[in-house]
């Protein structure tokens, strides 16, 4: 018999599944709102700086799926690897050259960049290695997006301003929440209300943060992310038939609002960017899993 060759098409998608990229546009986002909470500067550093990150993420992604081998083969064997639609050596060979790419194109930035980026790939080893096997994971997939926050700021004009950092603070709150749920479906443990509260943290700081005329375009904000968070929080804990999944999916294109609001809604252009990438998020999960 001869061995399964899958198609060029089949390939790609596979590619696109271990690189989880329909969560891409919550990268972008993230690196565009530190960029302009570090006050910007020329659009070619914004662009070079998200290549970067997309490398970045990628490489972690599957690297994710190269270290987690054996516990998919095990539980979840509809992954790439355990169902033999792309080798465990292609893998390795692809996350470790996304990481090296990433990090060549952010050691154009300056040396604070540079360093930041070193701690933010050290974070996403750290991660991928031991995932599932502590239960404090939620806090290093934190760390990774709170340094990518930080990042995307020392490549702008004004490097890491306060704002950036409490911005970042709270994004990793709200990943830290998102991400305890997440867990909670590989490892069928009991799920628990009070992480979900995190989740509410970028709310508070916007509320502290937005003063003056800035207030009431905040405050809308603050109330469309509370709906999002509590509209996708139900299909875990308020609907009849838990769907873990679809709570994890929408919470994970919820950051694009989440940074959306620490730039308190940012000009008209910089709101339709964000949007596009909301709606980027929820389209591609259709094709492609968030998780």
């Amino acid at each position: 018999m001869e061995p399964y060759v899958p198609s060029l098409r089949n390939y790609l998608r596979t590619l696109l599944v271990l690189g989880r990229a329909s969560n891409l546009p919550t990268v972008w986002s993230n690196c565009i709102a530190g960029w302009l909470l570090g006050d910007g500067g020329p659009w070619s550093g914004l662009f070079l700086l998200c290549v970067g990150a997309t490398c970045l993420y990628t490489g972690g992604m599957f690297l994710n799926d190269a270290f987690d081998v054996e516990f998919d083969r095990q539980h979840r064997a509809e992954r790439p690897i355990p169902s033999g639609a792309i080798s465990l050596g292609e893998v390795w060979g692809f996350g470790v050259g996304w990481l090296m790419l990433g990090l060549v194109l952010m050691a154009f930035f300056d040396p604070g960049t540079t360093l930041l980026t070193f701690l933010l790939v050290a974070a996403i080893l750290l991660y991928d290695v031991v995932h599932k096997w502590v239960a404090f994971s939620p806090v290093l997939m934190a760390l990774c997006r709170f340094l990518l926050v930080l990042m995307a700021a020392s490549a702008a004009d004004s490097g890491v301003t306060g704002l950036a950092i409490w911005s970042a603070f709270a994004l990793a709150f709200y990943i830290v929440g998102l991400s305890y749920v997440a867990k909670s479906e590989s490892t069928r443990g009991p799920l628990r209300y009070w992480p979900c509260w995190l989740l509410v943290v970028p709310v508070l700081l916007a509320y502290l943060v937005n003063q003056g005329e800035f207030k009431q375009r905040g405050m809308v904000l603050c109330a469309i992310v509370l709906l999002w968070v509590l509209r996708n929080l139900r299909y875990t804990f308020w609907s009849s038939e838990k769907n873990i999944p679809r709570t994890v999916s929408g919470l994970l294109a919820g950051i694009v609002l989440v940074d959306l609001l620490a730039l308190g809604g940012g000009n008209l252009l910089v709101g339709l960017v964000f949007v596009l990438l909301f709606a980027g998020a929820l389209l591609f999960q259709r094709f492609v899993p968030a998780t």
